[in-house]
């Protein structure tokens, strides 16, 4: 009985640490966002701008490697016997994605804008055995273009 008690009870505290640690997570992303929002990054090759304009470019990344509580990856794994949605992996890749975002455009302070960003995935921990994601990278990466600030 007391076995039983210590598995919940440790399931439980999984559960709100988890859930607390990737609230926290989030507020710090969105706090960051909203500071680099007026710094563009988009997906297209050239620059909007003329040649003339641009002081620099220059290559840039940023990657960010996050893991999923040991409560989520339960939930998925029932959820992989019925079927649906995996939530619990879906906002691991969310968080995973904007945090290389960010990290890429605080990588290069000054920069005007970001042209072809890319973002790319991978899993890593995954059991060969049991084909469970463990974490996740996303690597975020384009080219920075710096202006000439004009007088």
């Amino acid at each position: 009985m007391y076995d039983l008690l210590i598995i919940l009870g440790l399931t439980a505290l999984g559960y709100f640490a988890g859930g607390w640690a990737e609230r926290r997570h989030y507020r710090s992303i969105e706090k960051r966002e909203q500071e680099l929002l007026k710094i563009p990054a988009i997906s297209m090759k050239s620059v909007p701008y003329p040649d003339a304009q641009v002081a620099r470019a220059e290559m840039v990344h940023g990657s960010a490697v996050i893991s999923i509580d040991y409560f989520k990856r339960l939930l998925a794994g029932l959820r992989n016997i019925f079927g649906g949605t995996v939530a619990s992996y879906e906002s691991l890749l969310d968080r995973a994605r904007r945090e290389a975002l960010l990290r890429m455009k605080e990588s290069a302070p000054g920069a005007d804008l970001f042209v072809n960003v890319r973002i790319e995935t991978s899993s890593i921990g995954k059991s060969s055995r049991k084909k469970r994601v463990s974490c996740l990278e996303a690597l975020a990466y384009g080219t920075a273009i710096f202006l000439e600030q004009q007088p």
